[in-house]
């Protein structure tokens, strides 16, 4: 059995740029919460995507929940969001003690779809947000859905927590909505181990932001607070290892880019595969790449193979209208989305990869076919 093959794992730069910022935190003595590696991703993030301004947090999930707070979502507020994703999306539409209704994908993007989100704005012509993910690093139809947000006069806030270094139209996810997240968990593009940005134009929202994520610690000699606070700041640590990260973006994304193409030429002809769409206006980060099988051979049959081979993949997300705890929820869609899980499956797609790592997974998957 050869080496571990992950799916998809941190990749700290042969330069060293990690470090470098890791060591100035510690030489002088900024471990704590804040420092100038904080201040300093705030803007090299927000400058790289071409927001005017980013928080940095503790999580992609943090960066949500204080998004849902900043759009002004209370208790029984409606919020739209994407079913074809993590839990981490919808989790904190619950922290605000709002009612999540979920849309479903269409099979040109994978991502909310247009037609189902018109159809939710008829029946709850009173929702307060739309939380739209760009999964794996596929775009969504942004436009269409910021046209149906402006028309309705509702908060769109984009999960973009997989779509780092992608372009709608050559400009890039997160920055089209209100609010636009990230997420520097282990396993995104880029890691910070664990963290996340919230980005936004609105410069005094994410001003607000960070005061909230700070336990909303007014200016006072003592400790005084006046509105609920979060313990979301992310420390002067971890944001050294971001701003190491995002000066190698370019290069990850360049590389997921050549893992996706060398699965799509060596796979396409094998019955029954499909990969994930790709558009015109779409510049994906192929964060992960991901296939649908509709033939004899199932998803489970793969991921088994490769297991065996100890290599890592996984099924496509699994809807959240068909999570335990989500069912009980309003979902507006022709199951799409059910049909992707079912049928689909996320190939190792870790930047580390070499090109006999590739081979291997391959080799594996084509076996399946040829017994």
């Amino acid at each position: 059995m050869g080496e571990r093959i992950f799916l998809s794992s941190p990749h700290m730069s042969d330069e060293g740029y990690e470090m470098a910022y890791v060591k100035e935190a510690f030489d002088t003595n900024w471990i704590a919460p804040l420092g100038n590696n904080v201040n300093m991703f705030e803007k090299e993030l927000a400058e790289k995507v071409g927001a005017k301004a980013g928080a940095a947090l503790s999580s992609g999930t943090a960066a949500i929940h204080l998004a849902l707070k900043a759009a002004g979502v209370r208790d029984g507020d409606v919020v739209f969001c994407s079913t074809l994703t993590f839990s981490a999306t919808a989790n904190p539409i619950i922290y605000q003690n709002a009612i999540p209704v979920f849309i479903d994908s269409n099979y040109k993007t994978w991502n909310m779809c247009p037609k189902a989100l018109e159809e939710a704005f008829e029946k709850y012509p009173e929702v307060k947000a739309v939380i739209v993910v760009h999964l794996y690093g596929l775009s969504a139809d942004i436009d269409s859905i910021v046209e149906l947000c402006k028309k309705h006069n509702v908060a769109l806030i984009e999960d973009a927590a997989e779509s780092l270094g992608t372009y709608y139209k050559g400009k890039h996810t997160g920055t089209f909505g209100d609010y636009g997240i990230f997420s520097f968990n282990g396993n995104k593009i880029i890691t910070t181990s664990g963290g996340g940005m919230l980005v936004s134009d609105q410069e005094e929202r994410i001003e607000k932001a960070r005061f909230w994520a700070t336990q909303s610690r007014d200016q006072a000699r003592h400790y005084e607070h006046s509105e609920l606070g979060f313990n979301y700041r992310m420390s002067n640590v971890v944001a050294g290892i971001g701003r190491g990260q995002l000066k190698v973006l370019d290069q990850r994304v360049e590389k997921k880019r050549c893992i996706y193409k060398y699965y799509k030429k060596a796979l396409s002809e094998l019955d029954g595969i499909e990969f994930m769409p790709e558009n015109k206006w779409d510049e994906p980060n192929y964060w992960l790449s991901a296939i649908t099988l509709t033939g004899e051979i199932r998803p489970i049959d793969v991921i088994e193979a490769l297991e065996k081979e100890n290599i890592e993949s996984r099924p496509v997300w699994k809807p959240m209208h068909i999570q335990p705890f989500f069912e009980k929820y309003d979902y507006i869609g022709s199951n799409v989305s059910e049909n992707l899980f079912e049928n689909g499956i996320c190939l190792p797609s870790d930047t580390k990869m070499t090109e006999e790592d590739l081979k291997r997974v391959v080799e594996v998957i084509k076996g399946l076919w040829l017994n």
